[in-house]
């Protein structure tokens, strides 16, 4: 009821006046949001006018999601409204953030049908920092790279580089796979074709050799190729072989070109996962030269 001899309001009209119930105003009351600005003689507490603006504005912040102890430093003139609500995206970003990767690995783990374990693992990878990604992918380099000085250092930075940072709101392809890749790195059968495809390389290699040689060899693998399959030559004809020579010199040991092309396939995955979480399109795999060279190879293992 309102005070008639006062002008001032009781809870109950100021719950009438406003549609919040009584319960919800006098709780604000009571955490000191809303303090009366005096008391009836039958002890009730009143309210003014400017108390109605002032409910208002706690109802506003507060559907805003902001919290009381936030709301009573704005109503006190400790922080602007502005202040309190940068700071609320800031919070509520965050938030999204993590939401978003909740979801992504609760996908994952319906897609999979992940056992507990899976799920645990699953979701301690996702939610991992920036550098704790780094150090993951520091400790994969430094092994498959042990002791090979002369390796191509383009594919060491490259290896290094790729595959860490995972944008800000990253969507559930990427999460997903930046999880199957840091399960990757730790496999040791994969390390292990990684160390002997970087062995290969850094026995290639000259200490003159510019860095990214590798790189231009597999250009000059799939231009070479590309020409002969469109000049109509076949993996068995006598001119594939002059194109495997041109590609890799005489007296080759081609088996072991043979060994290594299987090996590329392997690690094929890993440049999938790294254009997934980088949000590009995955690298060109040439399966078409790759198979022409193979076949090849086959066809004419000797020289």
């Amino acid at each position: 009821m309102t005070d008639d001899s006062t002008g001032l309001f009781t809870i109950g009209e100021l719950a009438r006046a406003t549609g919040l119930t009584v319960r919800t105003i006098r709780f604000w009351s009571d955490e000191g949001a809303l303090p009366p600005v005096a008391r009836s003689a039958g002890g009730y507490r009143l309210y003014d006018a400017a108390s109605v603006a002032r409910l208002e504005l706690i109802r506003t912040l507060r559907e805003l999601g902001l919290g009381l102890e936030d709301v009573r430093r704005v109503l006190a003139g400790e922080r602007t409204v502005a202040e309190v609500a940068a700071a609320h995206v800031a919070a509520l970003d965050a938030r999204i953030r993590s939401l978003k990767v909740t979801r992504a690995v609760l996908s994952t783990v319906a897609r999979r049908g992940s056992s507990a374990e899976e799920t645990t693992l699953m979701n301690r990878l996702a939610r991992l920092s920036a550098a704790e990604r780094q150090r993951i992918v520091d400790e994969f380099v430094d092994e498959v790279f042990h002791g090979l000085d002369t390796a191509d250092p383009w594919i060491r930075e490259r290896t290094r580089s790729l595959g860490v940072s995972l944008p800000d709101e990253p969507s559930a392809a990427q999460v997903d796979a930046w999880v199957e890749l840091a399960e990757l790195l730790q496999k040791p059968g994969f390390r292990a074709a990684m160390r002997q495809m970087i062995e290969y390389n850094a026995a290639d290699r000259g200490p003159d050799s510019p860095a990214g040689s590798s790189m231009r060899f597999f250009q000059r693998l799939v231009g070479l190729v590309g020409d002969a399959r469109a000049r109509g030559v076949a993996p068995g004809d006598p001119g594939a072989d002059t194109v495997l020579v041109e590609l890799l010199g005489a007296g080759t040991d081609r088996a072991a070109v043979l060994r290594r092309i299987d090996m590329g396939n392997e690690v094929a995955r890993y440049r999938e996962l790294v254009s997934e979480i980088k949000g590009e399109e995955a690298p060109p795999r040439y399966q078409e030269e790759f198979a022409w060279v193979v076949a090849a190879l086959k066809a004419w293992p000797g020289r």
